[in-house]
């Protein structure tokens, strides 16, 4: 046990921030800015998808509950695998792994974070939207100065589960090489060759930890809002 976590003391920098300081960063580092990034492009996205999806129904919208349901139902790692392969066609380049990595979890996570906000705003009872409308509001001024703040403070459990999701996911970015922590783990469990148990349960409490913090959070940041 003690000679495991000497593995782990011995490789510590590594498996938290990979080569950073010469301008690679790894491990959990990567894992974060891959997870952040991809929740920076997926909340906007899906959000604005889903007020098309409430502002317009018809055609639009089951345009857009078909991509949804088409990006949902098909494994994430099958997602990585087409952006790893279609984005360089795309773009005629070679693009950095993580960002492809990145890319594809935004969107994915949108078409789910689309789902949850539109639910939300559907909960939301229908008065508010009329009494709106009568002071003078328009169904664009409604939609973001009433209906929205309230959809998304009731659905932020649902968000904090979504983002927990994502950033588990960025594990999956080992199939393309890209040095996050399970692939840093990885390596330096094949370097090492012994003690694999200590190296990946490291590895879990590390995700478990970044999780539970994400939803201490988010309760905290509930609690001290103001009611809307």
């Amino acid at each position: 046990m003690i000679a495991g976590l000497n593995v782990i003391a011995d490789n510590i920098d590594y498996l938290l921030w990979g080569r950073a300081a010469t301008g690679e960063p790894g491990g959990v580092l990567l894992s974060l800015m891959m997870a952040i990034g991809a929740a920076v492009i997926a909340l906007p996205g899906g959000v604005a998808l889903a007020c098309l999806a409430w502002r317009f129904t018809g055609l639009v919208r089951n345009a857009l509950f078909l991509w949804a349901e088409l990006i949902r139902g098909i494994p994430l790692i099958f997602v990585i695998f087409w952006m790893w392969y279609l984005l360089p066609l795309i773009t005629g380049g070679d693009l950095p792994g993580a960002l492809t990595v990145t890319l594809a979890l935004a969107w994915f996570t949108a078409a789910t974070v689309m789902h949850s906000v539109l639910a939300g705003l559907n909960a939301l009872p229908s008065g508010q939207y009329e009494a709106a409308l009568s002071q003078g509001f328009s169904t664009q001024q409604t939609l973001w100065r009433v209906l929205l703040p309230q959809a998304l403070r009731n659905i932020l459990p649902s968000l904090v589960g979504i983002f927990i999701s994502l950033l588990k996911d960025t594990s999956l970015a080992f199939i393309v090489n890209v040095p996050e922590l399970t692939t840093v783990a990885g390596q330096v469990n094949n370097r090492v060759q012994i003690y694999p148990a200590a190296i990946f349960i490291f590895t879990g409490v590390v995700y478990y930890l970044l999780c539970c913090s994400l939803e201490q959070f988010a309760k905290r940041w509930r609690i001290t809002r103001p009611a809307l």
